[in-house]
């Protein structure tokens, strides 16, 4: 039953990926690529956020953290796409848009991992 819940919430997390990215397309079309960088932002930060709330209240199963971080977050999330978009940046001789994306998606995604984890860590009553 277990591939059955990750594969559940993998379809929730690719449909909100989806999602958000139909709406940042929405607000106007860019060379770079906002959607992927704010997904992948949330996404680290969501999972800083919920492996620090996992591991410090013991109390969901192991299964429950499967289900959320690799079915939801992990469908949510893409470095795939990353990826690609670096190498379409590159080959359309946007040197310093993919510098830049790839600065950006690195030291803003681990930030934002972090941030999750602050987040938890303060909310709980400031243990580190």
């Amino acid at each position: 039953m277990l591939y059955v819940y990750v594969g559940l919430a993998g379809a929730v997390g690719a449909l909100a990926r989806y999602g958000l990215g139909l709406l940042v397309d929405s607000l106007g079309s860019s060379v770079f690529p906002v959607a992927t960088l704010l997904t992948n932002l949330i996404g680290s930060f969501l999972l800083g956020w919920l492996t620090h709330m996992f591991l410090r209240t013991g109390k969901p199963s192991p299964q429950f953290v499967t289900i959320v971080g690799t079915g939801m977050i992990g469908s949510f999330t893409t470095f795939s796409t990353f990826s690609v978009e670096t190498i379409r940046l590159l080959e359309e001789s946007r040197i310093g848009l993919a510098l830049l994306y790839v600065f950006l998606s690195i030291t803003l995604g681990l930030g934002s991992s972090w941030l999750g984890y602050r987040v938890c860590v303060r909310r709980k009553g400031g243990v580190n």
